[in-house]
């Protein structure tokens, strides 16, 4: 059996689950906010999906002007179906993320936060979670000098760990860690699970780095062909021991692999049910989107507006079936991948089902 041997009964999921893309497309539920704070970071990682264009110099947001949005927006959703995730950078580089907390809290929001863990303290958890914190994720993507080489500072592992063990014995959060497998750490799977197992943790999510940001840089980091097949074996195998629950990101159609390595079928939600506000305003949907996906910007338009009018290019993707999508026969399925794997001009970087077809031949 190939990964383009799908039966007939993943068939007819797909279809549905095809479907139910195309109404989540036409409702365009604002379910999930992100807010890049801010672009100042603790580490300069290599793997890093972040937009090399961006200037690094770009002074933090305003809070008052990210809480404007977040009252735009509140007389059209349900405060307590739409997750507020702040993200950077590093939001920790942030000193008034407890104020946010509480005003997010006064108006019902749920809140959490992406971190690499470094600036993550005891201290400044507690009065997180006291401010409204619900849930965090943290980044560990190897045991400590493959972490700490990957991360840039020798202090990463441990500060990481430390945030993990922390969350893991908080009350009434949730939590999940974050690990981007590459190269260097795909031997180190096993050896990673059973410390994050042993560690208290409960979900973990894996992710492949891919040549955007940062990565285009060091290109070597990304997994051969059978590695990548091997990865999705990995992953299949421990959610089948049930020890710990682990998803690959929701990222790429992976053929009959679908259903098997993450809980739902392959779905690009950026622009359907994901938006974001970016350090200088731009309204985009995940944070780490090349600028021509950007919408419009807060200091010119309403948030709202926006959501409700823009976004053409996310919720009908038919304009994505070019080049070597063409002619696939699972568009119909994939859509042609991941916004975030499309470059300047709307051509695709990288297509997971070749990857794992490649793999199968090597």
């Amino acid at each position: 059996m190939g990964v383009e041997d799908i039966s007939f009964r993943k068939r007819i999921g797909l279809e549905l689950f095809r479907q139910h893309k195309k109404n989540a497309a036409t409702l365009h539920k604002l379910n999930y906010l992100f807010w890049e704070c801010t672009l100042r970071c603790n580490l300069a990682c290599k793997h890093c999906g972040s937009d090399c264009h961006k200037d690094m110099r770009q002074n933090d947001m305003p809070l008052e002007d990210f809480l404007n949005v977040i009252d735009s927006i509140t007389p059209h959703v349900n405060p307590h179906e739409t997750m507020i995730v702040i993200t950077g950078g590093e939001p920790l580089m942030r000193d008034d993320l407890e104020i946010c907390g509480q005003e997010l809290y006064k108006r019902e929001y749920p809140w959490g936060m992406v971190s690499n863990g470094l600036f993550l303290s005891e201290k400044r958890l507690n009065s997180l979670l006291n401010t409204g914190l619900r849930s965090v994720t943290v980044s560990l993507d190897g045991l400590e000098e493959a972490h700490n080489l990957m991360r840039g500072n020798k202090n990463s592992f441990r500060q990481a760990y430390n945030a993990i063990s922390l969350l893991s014995k908080a009350d009434d959060i949730v939590y999940d860690v974050v690990t981007c497998v590459t190269a260097n750490t795909f031997p180190q799977l096993n050896d990673l699970k059973k410390l994050l197992i042993d560690t208290g943790v409960k979900e973990w999510r894996i992710f492949t780095v891919f040549p955007i940001g940062r990565a285009t840089q060091h290109r070597s980091l990304q997994l051969s062909p059978p590695e990548f097949k091997l990865l999705f074996d990995f992953i299949k195998t421990t959610r089948k021991e049930g020890l710990i629950k682990i998803d690959y990101g929701c990222e790429g159609f992976l053929g009959d692999y679908e259903g098997e390595v993450r809980d739902n079928f392959f779905f690009c939600r950026a622009g359907v049910q994901i938006g974001s506000v970016l350090v200088d305003g731009s309204v985009s949907a995940c944070p780490n989107l090349r600028s021509n996906f950007i919408q419009g910007n807060i200091y010119q338009d309403n948030f709202w507006d926006i959501w409700t009018n823009r976004y053409q290019q996310f919720r009908d993707r038919s304009w994505m079936r070019k080049d070597e999508c063409k002619d696939c026969k699972y568009f119909r399925y994939c859509e042609g991948n991941g916004m975030h794997l499309r470059d300047e001009n709307g051509k695709l970087l990288f297509c997971h089902l070749k990857r794992i077809k490649e793999g199968e031949i090597q």
